[in-house]
């Protein structure tokens, strides 16, 4: 296991430390370095400090800037640039120099914080600037998110990927792989089960709303019994062609149409009745993972919570670790609050934090990672597994998501591949049949088969990817010397 020396600059210590600390380690795991601190006049492989004189025997200086740390929640995207392989956000009325790296005396520095962009991309800073809609899903619109297509192109990631290519070109050893098996990047399928009994008389109607008068004949099919939306076998059988099993996100509290009118859009099965108790069982026999879809409003009652995850490991008769709220619906004000009661509840994973409209990671990161619980200062322990993609962002809203189907979804899984991250797409139970969903299963085929022809790709489910994460992670912060020397605060390590 490769070490690194890094020393962080005491001038640091004073008002952001915990949120330093805690971005550096997301920044060295993901790169699968352990690491021990020393001072930064000693001879070291990398210093972060305001002032690169104060580091003569660094190998790589990262020059921080306070004045960033103390503006983070005024700061606002004003688009990306790219410089030295690098690409990093630009902030509204901020000076940029034409060169990012320079080679003084030996030493490699980094005139720029990558430390602290990296943060405030994962801590979400600028989201509570902008508008929501009903359901606390945040509205873009002529953003440089959208505008630049910044959620596309997982900048705090990227910069990690980056960073560590430059850590190698500074005669550094690698670090631990990111990936078993020699793979390069990692992908999983996961389907929210939002609607697998048909309403058979309310259907019709939205089958028509979707492909219009073309769609009268499946909606006839589904008015008389001929089509359903009970797909589970049908995802079985794509799955083993490629023998890529998936997770189903099943929603243990039932809702009712009255419900759903009135504004609580949960679903309307059961998850107690026989066929459904028969299901958890062909999806465990065929490898599947089951997943909590939590209720539309679990996040506002932990005890909510608590019910609906126990009722479906009894049920289902395994354990559940992993979870996805259903609309993406965390808590509006605060996410963070919803990410701290998926630690209390004891699950390993979380894949909720992404965008409900648009296409990309949320918090800019491929790499799975351990929030920052802002208000306490301290990393949780439920890892969150970023989603990128929800199928009806590409055929649905397709105007906030431009680019053919199948060239943005290749898109996505190189840039997966280039930073050497997780490629975790959503798609709903429901959407496989051709008719009523035309050319909804065809697009997971496509993304699946050109994974699968990549070679490079380790495809697994979620729990999977999180357990090989968590223990790689773990191993890697036992071998190392923390960063207690500049920060007395006490920190949870996602153990």
């Amino acid at each position: 296991m490769q070490l690194l020396t890094i020393a962080i600059d005491p001038l640091l210590d004073d008002s952001f430390a915990p949120e330093i600390v805690w971005t550096w380690r997301y920044l060295l795991t993901g790169m699968g370095y352990s690491w021990r601190t020393c001072a930064c006049n000693k001879p070291c492989d990398i210093a972060y400090t305001p002032n690169p004189q104060r580091a003569p025997h660094a190998r790589i200086v990262i020059r921080a800037m306070p004045h960033h740390w103390e503006r983070r929640t005024l700061l606002r995207l004003a688009g990306t640039r790219s410089v030295d392989g690098f690409v990093y956000p630009v902030y509204a009325s901020e000076h940029e120099n034409d060169r990012l790296i320079t080679n003084e005396a030996g030493r490699l520095i980094i005139h720029r914080d990558i430390v602290f962009d990296v943060f405030w991309l994962l801590t979400g800073q600028e989201e509570t600037h902008f508008p929501k809609n009903r359901h606390g899903h945040v509205d873009l619109t002529g953003t440089p998110y959208l505008e630049d297509q910044t959620l596309r192109k997982g900048l705090a990631s990227g910069i990690g990927a980056r960073f560590e290519q430059l850590i190698g070109e500074a005669g550094i050893p690698p670090g631990e792989p990111r990936w078993p098996h020699g793979k390069r990047a990692a992908a999983a399928l996961s389907h929210d089960v939002d609607y697998p009994e048909v309403v058979r008389w309310l259907e019709p109607l939205r089958v028509v709303m979707r492909q219009g008068v073309r769609g009268l004949p499946a909606a006839l099919d589904v008015l008389t019994g001929k089509r359903h939306h009970w797909q589970f076998d049908s995802w079985l059988s794509l799955e083993r062609t490629f023998n890529t099993p998936s997770v189903f996100y099943f929603v243990a509290r039932r809702g009712s149409l009255h419900e759903y009118v009135l504004g609580t859009p949960d679903s309307f099965y059961d998850i107690r009745a026989p066929h459904f108790r028969q299901l958890f069982r062909t999806l465990i026999e065929a490898g599947c993972e089951i997943g909590l879809h939590s209720s539309y409003h679990a996040h506002a009652s932990i005890e909510q919570f608590a019910r609906e995850k126990r009722l479906l490991e009894e049920v289902a008769g395994v354990p559940v670790v992993g979870n996805r709220h259903h609309y993406w619906h965390l808590d509006p004000a605060n996410p963070e609050v919803t990410l701290a009661i998926h630690e209390q509840l004891g699950f390993a994973y979380d894949a909720s934090l992404t965008h409900d409209r648009y296409i990309g990671w949320r918090r800019g990161s491929c790499w799975p990672y351990f929030p920052l619980l802002q208000v306490e200062r301290r990393e949780l322990r439920t890892l969150q597994l970023p989603t990128c993609w929800m199928d009806s962002q590409l055929f649905l809203k397709r105007t906030a998501n431009p680019g053919s189907p199948n060239e943005v979804l290749r898109a996505l899984a190189d840039q997966t591949a280039a930073q050497g991250g997780l490629l975790l797409v959503n798609v709903h139970d429901y959407v496989f049949d051709e008719a009523l969903f035309p050319g909804w299963s065809a697009t997971v085929r496509h993304l699946w088969e050109y994974l699968v022809a990549r070679g490079d790709f380790w495809i697994a489910t979620p729990a999977a990817i999180a357990d090989h994460w968590r223990d790689r992670y773990q191993r890697l912060l036992a071998a190392s010397v923390d960063f207690a020397n500049i920060c007395e605060t006490a920190f949870d390590i996602g153990s």
